[in-house]
């Protein structure tokens, strides 16, 4: 699978990018899926649900499953972080996997960044940057510069540089 990646400091716009390049994506032919760095306190249960409480009880994995649609939650326990390839290979293969955050891996990404913000840029001291989404000018930026609103310009651009 390749690996395509959106980052950028908190607030910048990072999902909003993703939930508007998907549908372009997609609308190519691509299977897509994607991965979201979370805060490492983060839950997707509920206390008082029947699989909250298997895990809390000390079930290392819950699955939910629906007609619909079906989720596998597990806990560390006393395990190291899986890497990126681990967890990849927990995934169903897709043409392209999208990756918000994680800028410890190694993949290539474009980055959101906002004045309003008020946060530098990260690609100054992140090699793996290689073009920059943005609502206004990025002062002293060497990379490419693309709106954040042209969205098929950005869906080219990880196109092309996915070699997809």
């Amino acid at each position: 699978m390749r690996l395509f990646g959106v980052t950028g400091r908190s607030g910048s716009g990072k999902t909003t990018l993703l939930i508007r390049l998907l549908p372009w994506l997609r609308a190519r032919g691509l299977t897509i899926s994607t991965v979201k760095q979370a805060h490492e306190g983060f839950d997707v249960d509920k206390p008082g649900k029947d699989s909250y409480e298997h895990r809390q009880a000390g079930a290392r994995e819950v699955m939910i499953a629906s007609a619909r649609r079906w989720a596998l939650m597990h806990e560390y326990r006393d395990q190291p972080e899986l890497t990126m390839d681990q967890l990849l290979a927990r995934m169903t293969p897709v043409d392209l996997v999208l990756v918000e955050g994680f800028r410890r891996w190694d993949h290539p990404r474009i980055e959101v960044w906002r004045a309003q913000v008020a946060k530098p840029p990260c690609f100054p001291e992140d090699p793996l940057v290689t073009a920059v989404a943005s609502d206004g000018a990025v002062p002293d930026c060497p990379l490419p510069v693309m709106a954040l609103d042209d969205i098929a310009a950005i869906g080219r651009l990880i196109v092309e540089r996915s070699g997809l």
